[in-house]
């Protein structure tokens, strides 16, 4: 048996969730926070026996795309403002990370 944190995009999260449910998987929902932007993450735990990982697997990436985002860099911290660039860049962001963890024992009381 596995325990699978996933972290996910929060625009993805809705729709992983019903993916998730649909399949019969059950799932515990947290909100957290994150990753270079410090945006809004759902992490997800997820309990789910060695046999239906390839199918978790296959499914958040289904749900979760990558995409990217423009944003405006801050300046560096000792570095002189006339050179410094102040255009966006593009960044990738979204997709997930899986953490999958060995779990011992499980109780449900």
């Amino acid at each position: 048996m596995k325990l699978v944190l996933a972290v996910i995009q929060d625009a993805d999260a809705v729709g992983l969730i019903r993916a998730l449910s649909e399949n019969a998987f059950e799932v515990t929902k947290l909100a957290s926070t994150g990753g270079f932007l410090r945006e809004g993450n759902t992490t997800l735990m997820i309990g789910v026996g060695d046999e239906r990982m390839p199918e978790l697997k296959r499914i958040v990436a289904l749900a979760c795309r990558s995409r990217t985002r423009l944003v405006t860099p801050g300046m560096p911290v000792g570095e002189q403002a006339e050179s410094f660039v102040n255009e966006p860049v593009e960044v990738p962001v979204g997709g997930a990370v899986m953490f999958v963890l060995s779990v011992d024992e499980f109780v449900r009381v």
